[in-house]
């Protein structure tokens, strides 16, 4: 077992997921990076090896709204480092874009495994491997779009509301050895955002108070503070960071 807390990042090949990776591996952390694809995981694994070498870094695939594979990540971690201190629900999926009267049954269930199930079913793998008996963190990521109505990705959306509220049931639940926050981002330049940003920056940036559109490493800092001691009062919490958008009425 080594000294420095070690961290579970779930979508960590691209996007919030690798730049979190990062900014942890930066703090001293261990990093137990997960994906689909390890070809992409291995590539994340080897930048943060040549900017940290010190960081322990193990990339372990897995389909993060499959239990056993989700279970196999976490014993991999518990055996390599010897416990599990952070968890961050980064993983997330949107297949469908539409009103919500034409949904299919197969995207709707996809979309819930993943963004609904999954922060719940890693949050209980964790629990039982270490956390019970250690203490630690848990981030979820949600999005503003879990506290707002937009054209074509409501049903999404409602996923991420229910990340919010699951981010206080499980606060409360495994109240005081696990502190559980979340972060609400607006729009971040992320390949599962890019119909929302790409050919658009010209109007966001005229349109968002801060007068830009987010990077993965705003959301990343986010949540390397959630997990970390200067959140240590916290819990139960889900920041929205969003560059100002919910105080501009043209963009609700």
């Amino acid at each position: 077992m080594t000294d420095a807390r070690t961290v579970i990042i779930t979508g960590a090949s691209r996007g919030i997921g690798k730049a979190s990776a990062l900014a942890f591996a930066a703090e001293g952390c261990n990093v137990v990076l997960t994906s689909r694809k390890i070809e992409s995981l291995t590539e994340v694994a080897e930048e943060i090896t040549a900017k940290f070498p010190e960081a322990g870094v193990l990339a372990h695939a897995a389909h993060a709204a499959e239990p056993e594979q989700a279970a196999a990540v976490v014993d991999a971690a518990v055996q390599r480092f010897g416990a599990v201190d952070v968890l961050v629900n980064n993983a997330g999926t949107n297949p469908y874009f539409g009103p919500l009267v034409d949904i299919d049954p197969v995207r709707a269930e996809k979309t819930v495994r993943l963004n609904q199930f999954g922060p719940v079913l890693w949050s209980q793998l964790v629990w039982r491997a270490s956390m019970a008996a250690r203490g630690g963190a848990i981030v979820n990521v949600a999005s503003v779009g879990g506290i707002l109505t937009e054209p074509g990705i409501g049903y999404y959306n409602a996923t991420k509301a229910a990340v919010i509220h699951l981010t206080r049931q499980l606060a409360a639940e495994l109240a005081p050895a696990v502190r559980v926050n979340g972060v609400a981002p607006g729009i971040v330049r992320t390949h599962l955002a890019r119909g929302l940003w790409e050919n658009n920056e010209e109007y966001l940036r005229e349109k968002l108070p801060l007068g830009r559109i987010g990077e993965p490493e705003d959301i990343a800092d986010i949540i390397t503070f959630l997990a970390g001691p200067a959140s240590r009062w916290m819990t139960g919490q889900t920041l929205v960071v969003d560059g100002g958008a919910q105080i501009r009425s043209s963009l609700i």
